[in-house]
C-alpha cells in the first residue's frame, strides 16, 4: 500500500516503511511506527 496519510496507512499495515525524499528513513511494525515521534517530525516538522 502506498498512502500519503501515514496515520491511516500504519493503522492497517503489519509492517511499514516511512520515506522522505524517496529514501527509507524508518521501518517497523505499523503499530510501533504510529507511536514513533520521528514519524511525526518527518511529516509535521519539528
Amino acid at each position: 500500500m502506498v498512502e500519503q496519510n501515514a496515520n491511516l496507512a500504519l493503522q492497517y499495515t503489519d509492517r511499514g516503511y516511512v520515506l522522505e525524499l524517496g529514501e527509507n528513513r524508518l521501518e517497523g511494525k505499523g503499530s510501533e511506527l504510529l507511536q514513533n515521534k520521528k514519524v511525526g517530525e518527518l511529516y509535521l516538522g519539528k
